[in-house]
Order: structure tokens, then sequence, then C-alpha cells
């Protein structure tokens, strides 16, 4: 019988049971497709431990992978049997080696690019590009904070933004990490176990502070990063990493310099498949012209995904991940 991962009860990576399960059932505008590579996103975190509820339990777990279509509904026209597709959005269930999908989903993946390039870019890349080229649309010149530069969103952020002409400032959790987003276009990087973020953006900018703040990391930093933004600037929240920003003094926004601030999400710049599409084409031409590499530093078998987790939350992974069916 096919395998995949699921959680009957919220909790730690304990939760998740490597299952039989029974092949995916399809809809009549529904694709199949047999993944080859499972993209690991922190996201996923949320959802097995209970920050984001699911529709019921037991529930599969994950969004982004990429493979084969091996079969499709009776109302499908957009895709055939043997296409390469990869996906980051959907019904829960991408850690598995068959994925039932709406065919509005995935997107055709060029031969440029490997299934597990695709399954480890097409959620954090998507994310980059929605970041940089819409919720605040960058044009070259501009300085920028980056938070977690040297995690799968950031080092993609720091190759995309160098593109752009776009000075990077990033953060990372040591000195070893602070190299890496370097090393892949970061401007500047602020190791945060030994110095103060904000002392050093407003150093960097010369006390004008950045147009734009990008900040996953949530609670921790959420208010020291509004002292980064300058007058008029935007605060993109995208993430949670240390926990959910509640409690907002929204007076707090106008004693800082009247300030804008954004919670986006890629389920509401992705919203159709036409747009899907050119946003997917925008990020694998920067993959095959070589402008952006992506970085896989761990594989995991499917099996061993709490394994995964683990270290992903213990702060013990760079760059993507992708989990192996």
């Amino acid at each position: 019988m096919p395998k995949r991962i699921q959680f009957n009860s919220y909790g730690g990576p304990e939760v998740l049971c490597y299952c039989d399960c029974e092949p995916p059932a399809l809809g009549p505008r529904d694709v199949l497709v047999r993944n080859h590579a499972i993209g690991l996103n922190y996201i996923d975190t949320y959802y097995r431990g209970g920050l984001y509820p699911v529709p019921a339990l037991p529930s599969g777990l994950g969004t982004e992978g990429a493979g084969v279509v091996e079969a499709v509904g009776a109302e499908v026209s957009r895709f055939k049997a043997g296409d390469r597709v990869a996906y980051a959005s959907g019904p829960l269930g991408a850690y598995a080696e068959y994925h039932a999908l709406p065919e509005s989903a995935p997107v055709r993946i060029p031969d440029t690019v490997s299934f597990e390039q695709a399954a480890a870019v097409m959620l954090k890349g998507l994310t980059v590009q929605y970041l940089l080229r819409q919720t605040y649309p960058l044009r070259g010149g501009e300085t920028i904070l980056f938070h977690a530069a040297a995690g799968g969103v950031g080092l993609i952020a720091c190759q995309w933004a160098k593109t752009l002409g776009v000075k990077l400032i990033g953060t990372a959790g040591n000195a070893e990490k602070a190299a890496l987003a370097r090393a892949h276009g970061a401007w500047e990087v602020v190791d945060m176990s030994r110095e103060d973020f904000v002392a050093r953006v407003h150093e960097l900018t010369g006390g004008e502070k950045c147009p734009v703040v990008y900040d996953s990391v949530g609670r921790d930093t959420w208010e020291r990063s509004l002292d980064c933004v300058a007058p008029r600037g935007l605060m993109v929240s995208f993430g949670n990493a240390s926990g959910s920003v509640t409690g907002v003094d929204l007076g707090i926004l106008s004693r800082k310099g009247s300030l804008y601030v954004t919670r986006p999400t890629l389920a509401h710049y992705a919203n159709t498949p036409e747009r899907l599409a050119e946003m997917s084409a925008e990020l694998f031409a920067l993959i095959g012209a070589g402008l952006l590499r992506v970085e896989i530093n761990q594989r995991f078998p499917l099996a061993e995904a709490a394994a995964a987790h683990t270290a992903l939350q213990s702060r013990r992974t760079t760059g993507s991940t992708v989990l192996v069916p």
C-alpha cells in the first residue's frame, strides 16, 4: 500500500506517524502526483502543533512537492499523465508517496529544474517572489532588512535581492550562518549571537533605516523590527518562528513613524492558475539562468519526517530540506 505521514493529535515531532494509506481518490478536476521529492517548511510545524488547526484529525501534512502526474480526473484539461510538475499549495498531504491535488495547484517544471530543486524551492521561492516583487515592489537601490537570512527563504531572498540591485541586510543566529548569507549575496549580515540588529541597521543606513523590513521570526523580533523601518515605511510580518505576534498596539505604528504593516500569505498572491504560472516562470527563469542556486543542505527519507522536524525547529538546518519517498 502507499505510505504517508499523518498525525492523529497535535503535538511535537513525535506525533508524526509513517503509515499505510489508501490510494488517494480523484475528483473530476483533480490530478494524482507521484512524488519524487517533498518540501519541508516551517509552516508544517504550525499545522502539526495546532497553531494552524487542520480540518479534521487524523490528517496528512505538507503542501509542497514535485513529481510526475500519474493520473488525471475526467474533466482535467491542463495536465496529462507523465507531465513533470511541482506544487506549493493545495490540501494537506504532500508528505506522501502519492498526492491528489486540484488541477489549479500544480505547475509544469522545465527540464532545467530537477524534482528536488522544485520541491525545495516552490513555496520558499514563490514566497520571495511575492515579498520582493509584489508586497513591496523593489526596483533597485533600496537597503532592506531581512530576518533569518540563512534559512531556506532567506538564502533565496539574498540572491534575488542582489539580482535586483538591492542591498539586503540579513540577520543570522551565529557567525557560520552569517557567512552563508553573505556567500549568497547579502550586502551585510548581523550576527544575532553578538550584535544588536537595530543598532547595526541604524549604523549601516546612516540613521535612515529601511523602507521595508521582512520579518519571519515573529514575537521575539516584532517590536524591535519596527525600529528599523523608515518613516512611512512598510513592516512585512510573514512568519511566526518564535511565536505569533499578538496584542498589537496600533498606536505604536504612529509613534515610530506613521508605519504600514502587512501580514501576507502566498495564497492571496498566487490566487489564480495564471498568476501562479507567471510567478513560477519568473522563479524558474532565475534558476535556469544560474542567478538563483537552490541550496538543498538536508535530505531525509520520508519515513524520518519527525527527525526532519526536530532538526528544523532546533535551528540545525540551513537552506532547504527535502523529504524523499
